[in-house]
């Protein structure tokens, strides 16, 4: 077998050591699963020798689950032989478990997925005591579900309730959660410790069974029959409905194979998850998703985009400028991770106020940043406020500091003109708000160097986010492709389509807020600010600006009648005290009645606004890989999860079809719906 060892030893133990050859981490190839089938025939012929099985692995890790390659190209008609692969795996782990010998799991690292799964296949788990190890299914994540007997055997083991969040968020756990939760039987410092256990709990249960195969068997908490479960479940699939808007399957498969499987019996149920697994993992969405939150994701944690060559970088001294809700948030960050942190503000009540952590220090003098590794500035989007402080603190830098300008639009190359030294100048985009958002957006300025993106890189890193790295440009990426979605939405509410239309068509596409709600969070006013902005830039370069769809209605709502937003007490929404927001009812002097909408092209409209720009931005280079557009574009503004990003929609699309259909947008809704020959041929490159 070439995946798995198997050995019998004199005193009636057999183990099972999982064992990939040149590989770092145990997987279920089609070579396992044969070699898994093979060694449980082995395991039933020498079952009169035999007083225990331990399972167990040669890896760091316990098992790392299911191999995600081969899912990307399935498509509907692999369902049958998909089905046909899950039940023949399946049949190997119930053969282990209905052996009569007690199988026993030694979990040395992290049970992931199908590695969860394998671990359920024995009658007890003895784990290894370490915070960094986790368990758990979060295939729904991936687009997938535990259909490898881990939704059945997780609703036996807690119920129907408690197996919940396990199953439908994805919820990770650790040792000592699992064992709270029952799920480990014990576990110990050592791998030896853990074997010392296993032998002594195969010495107390010569005949162990799995909780269901026993007949005083009773499911925790009840039935989906019981009136209490019932009343639970009752509601559960409205607010499955509410929160996915009927965009992610997976969800609604486990929630679908909990109910029906909880109404029979063991062997029924595995079957139910089959069926449905084999459906969920040929459809489009979970290969969307495993693209992004797999692949893509692993390939800039990896550090694809970071410039090689130079030693890992981690500042042993932060310094933030401003301490608004952006420089608290940085400061704060810096802080949570372990790294000192100097919080700069005028108004030292400000920064004191902000410094909720004993490793922010606040400050109103400048000269406190000196010896700083990283100076951040993160005062107001104001070209000449900038250079000053940036000419004020930049020379207070550590020997061979960086500097770097947290702005959401304005080109890093012109503001890289107050700096001393240009090549470690370098814009480093959080987004709002900061504690809760994983991106960051690194911004190359024409004289950037290769070592400060590095430093960039791995600073971001060490905050526990995940960096992407782009060229200059103004709005870079992913504030310009917002841009586009905001501005969608006031673009049709220019038409005189109706506002409540406008934003439930871009929740329906999966954007997780409306527009013209995200417009009022981010302020108008400040829309307007950046318009202006933009506007003086392109006169000082003698260019005309011609002003976007949307524009021109945003700054009506500011300037005509006073509406800046939110903070302000109101912009395209009211903010009653005490009371939820609602649709500020002026706007429906904008309405034309009798407007005839097709909501599914308004849908549309706002998916491929934003990929479009994405293409746009990997055509001028502004982008530099299909990965960081698609984590960017789910991360940085929250293109739907399911499309797996705004270039891997295109991919699934299907290139004909989207340039077919962006081509009939361009027509009826003009030219920032067009594809210009540049942005076709880089989709040709990238998304064919």
């Amino acid at each position: 077998m070439a995946t798995i060892r198997y050995e019998l030893g004199a005193d009636g133990i057999a183990t099972i050591t999982h064992d990939a050859p040149g590989a770092s981490v145990n997987t279920m190839t089609a070579q396992w699963q044969a070699d898994l089938a093979a060694v449980v025939e082995r395991v039933e012929a020498d079952k009169e020798r035999i007083k225990g099985v331990l399972v167990t692995s040669a890896k760091k890790t316990f098992f790392a689950g299911a191999q995600l390659d081969s899912v990307l190209t399935m498509s509907e008609a692999d369902a049958p032989a998909a089905f046909a692969a899950i039940e023949a795996m399946k049949r190997s782990f119930r053969r282990l478990e209905t052996l009569g010998r007690p199988v026993v799991a030694l979990l040395n690292g992290a049970a992931l997925g199908g590695g969860w799964e394998l671990a359920l296949a024995a009658h007890a788990r003895f784990a290894l005591d370490e915070r960094s190890v986790r368990f758990g299914t979060p295939e729904v994540t991936l687009g997938l579900i535990p259909g490898a007997t881990g939704i059945t055997k997780t609703v036996r083991l807690l119920g129907l309730m408690a197996a919940q969040p396990l199953l439908m968020e994805g919820k990770l756990f650790g040792p000592r959660e699992a064992l709270e939760l029952g799920l480990v039987d014990g576990i110990g410092s050592t791998l030896d410790d853990l074997r010392e256990m296993a032998l002594a709990w195969i010495a107390e249960h010569p005949q162990a069974q799995q909780p269901w195969d026993r007949k005083d068997y009773r499911m925790p908490g009840g039935t989906p029959a019981s009136p209490k479960i019932a009343m639970g479940l009752t509601v559960a699939p409205a607010m499955l409905a509410a929160k996915s808007r009927g965009l992610y399957p997976a969800a609604q498969a486990i929630l679908e194979a909990m109910v029906e499987g909880a109404l029979v019996d063991y062997d029924t149920a595995t079957r139910i998850e089959s069926r449905k697994l084999a459906k969920i993992m040929t459809g489009q969405t979970a290969r969307n998703m495993i693209q992004a939150f797999f692949y893509d994701l692993n390939a800039i944690k990896a550090g694809k985009a970071r410039p090689q060559g130079f030693a890992p970088w981690k500042p042993k001294r932060v310094g933030v400028i401003g301490a608004g809700m952006m420089g608290a948030g940085i400061a704060q960050a810096n802080a949570s991770r372990g790294i000192p942190c100097v919080l700069e503000d005028v108004a030292i009540d400000k920064a004191r106020q902000a410094a909720k952590h004993e490793l922010v220090t606040p400050s109103a003098d400048v000269a406190d940043l000196k010896g700083c590794d990283l100076i951040i500035e993160a005062v107001f989007e104001q070209r000449a406020l900038k250079a000053q402080v940036t000419r004020e603190a930049e020379p207070l830098l550590a020997e061979g500091g960086v500097f770097a300008s947290n702005t959401s639009t304005l080109p890093i190359s012109g503001l890289a003109q107050a700096s001393a030294a240009p090549q470690r100048f370098v814009g480093l985009h959080f987004f709002s708000p900061v504690h809760r958002m994983k991106l960051v957006e690194i911004i190359r300025g024409q004289a950037t160097d290769d070592e400060t993106i590095a430093r960039a890189y791995d600073y971001v890193l060490a905050l526990g986010k995940t960096p992407i790295v782009v060229n200059d440009s103004r709005g870079f990426f992913t504030s310009r492709v917002f841009g586009t979605y905001v501005m969608e939405g006031a673009a049709m509410l220019e038409e005189g389509i109706a506002a409540p239309l406008v934003e439930h068509a871009a929740e329906a596409a999966g954007m997780p807020v409306g527009p013209l709600a995200v417009l009022d969070e981010t302020s108008l006013s400040l829309s307007v600010h950046v318009m202006e902005q933009t506007r003086a830039d392109f006169a000082a370069e003698r260019r005309a600006y011609a002003p976007a769809a949307g524009e021109a209605l945003v700054e009506r709502l500011v300037k005509e009648f006073g509406r800046s937003g939110r903070a302000a007490g109101g912009g395209f929404y009211d903010y009653p005290a005490g009371e939820p927001k609602h649709l500020w009812t002026g706007l429906k002097r904008f309405e034309k009645p009798g407007l005839a909408s097709d909501f599914e092209e308004l849908k549309q409209r706002f998916l491929y606004r934003q990929a479009i720009e994405t293409a746009r931005c990997l055509a001028e280079g502004v982008l530099g890989s299909v990965a960081e557009a698609n984590i960017g574009s789910i991360f940085g503004i929250g293109f739907p999860a399911w499309t797996g990003g705004a270039l891997q929609f295109v991919r699934s699309e299907g290139l004909a079809n989207f340039e077919r259909r962006a081509d009939a947008l361009a027509e009826r809704h003009g030219a920032r719906f067009a594809l210009a020959t540049e942005v076709r041929e880089a989709l040709r490159r990238t998304c064919a």
